[in-house]
């Protein structure tokens, strides 16, 4: 039997792993640290920094390096996320096979949460089947609660909902019908650009809940193309970008 842990670490602030993380980490035989090419270096420095100054000192696991393949782009997009997940399950299940012995404890390192917009709890189980491998999850601080304290704002209203969507389904489907209150995520295009913005205010966060955190708000009318600037800019910047937002209808 080995034992698979998902350990959600928030932003990679340290200040937002909690003591479950630290523990699971700290009891893990063998830590799998993915590589997403040089322009997103800093995600896997940040992982390792995680590791080297957690309190307590640094774990003792075995730290195992390995490339993420990339995913195909255009075409079918259900297929292409697919056979990326096949992919990565495959390097996975060799790099366990190869570095974790009988009764292992293996873990990754998850942004945020693994339950939201993560692929990792799906590729988890195509390794578990037909296999002995044991899956536990590790929750983690996700952007929408780093997103809202950073504003100061809920994300619904009272008695009302919120739905989370993507920028994709944002832009291809348009304003989700019967709800006033929208967290958009994986937005690689401003899709609050391309929704009707009258009476629509935006809160805006990239890099939520790290040092280099960037936060605008306002009537999306009126900010929408500062939005865009600058999000391009920190992009070329800092080579990698991670933001999220929330769209709230103004009432009747």
């Amino acid at each position: 039997m080995i034992r698979l842990s998902l350990v959600g670490i928030g932003s990679g602030n340290l200040d937002q792993l909690t003591i479950q993380a630290m523990r699971t980490l700290r009891a893990a035989d063998v830590i799998l640290l993915p590589r997403k090419g040089a322009e997103k270096s800093a995600l896997y420095d940040i992982r390792r920094q995680i590791l080297a100054h957690m309190s307590g000192g640094p774990v003792s696991a075995r730290l195992v390096d390995f490339d993420y393949p990339l995913r195909a782009q255009g075409g079918d997009y259900l297929g292409g996320v697919h056979a990326w997940h096949a992919a990565l399950a495959e390097i996975w299940t060799a790099l366990i096979a190869t570095h974790a012995a009988d009764n292992s404890h293996v873990a990754l390192m998850i942004w945020g949460d693994p339950s939201l917009y993560d692929s990792t709890l799906r590729i988890a189980k195509r390794l578990a089947q037909g296999r002995d491998l044991e899956v536990r999850i590790v929750p983690g601080l996700s952007s929408l609660q780093l997103l809202s304290a950073a504003h100061g704002v809920a994300l619904n209203e009272i008695g009302a909902a919120v739905q989370i969507t993507t920028g994709r389904l944002l832009r291809s489907c348009g304003w989700p019908k019967g709800v006033s209150n929208v967290v958009v995520m994986l937005d690689g295009a401003c899709a609050f650009q391309h929704i009707p913005q009258e009476g629509v205010h935006i809160w805006w966060g990239a890099y939520v809940g790290m040092p280099w955190q960037v936060l605008m708000e306002g009537p999306v009318s009126e900010i929408a193309p500062r939005i865009a600037t600058k999000r391009t800019h920190l992009r070329r910047k800092h080579g990698w970008i991670m933001d999220i937002y929330l769209l709230r209808k103004a009432g009747p």
